[in-house]
């Protein structure tokens, strides 16, 4: 399976890239993990999240996941359960999409399989990408029933 991020935002701090570097060395033997970055956009909010729109959209393949607040709140094993379905229903590829400060343009939400909410507290986009694959990496050890999930 290809898994996706498309993240708008680069990653500055080294403790945060130290992690996403483990876990993306972790999840090699589960999946292809691809990571894009696309450039933050104009600090209005309606402005950002137009032009983030069409570099985020280009990138949108296969069964697509969009992190938003108003999303589903889902257990860890609801989310391994989630990743195995995509793939049997004959999925090869689920994006996930980690919006800008602002969150994302409606028309992406449109365009998504799925609204998925970690919590109702914001994160800062440099720790919820950790958070994220970290989730990936979970679901991915649960459906091989490896002992890393608890």
């Amino acid at each position: 399976m290809k898994v996706k991020l498309v993240c708008v935002g680069s990653i500055k701090e080294p403790f945060y890239k130290e992690a996403i570097f483990e876990y993306t060395k972790r999840l090699q033997k589960y999946c292809k993990l691809e990571i894009i970055e696309v450039k933050q956009g104009h600090s209005d909010t309606e402005i950002a999240k137009q032009e983030e729109f069409e570099p985020i959209l280009e990138h949108l393949e296969g069964f697509v996941v969009i992190t938003a607040i108003e999303g589903k709140s889902i257990s860890s094993q609801e989310f391994a359960n989630k990743i195995k379905d995509i793939g049997v229903q004959g999925n090869s590829t689920i994006t996930f999409v980690i919006g800008g400060s602002f969150g994302v343009d409606d028309r992406l939400k449109e365009r998504a399989n799925m609204l998925l909410s970690f919590s109702k507290l914001t994160f800062p986009h440099q720790l919820f990408r950790v958070l994220l694959l970290e989730q990936i990496y979970r679901a991915f050890t649960i459906m091989n029933n490896t002992p890393y999930h608890k």
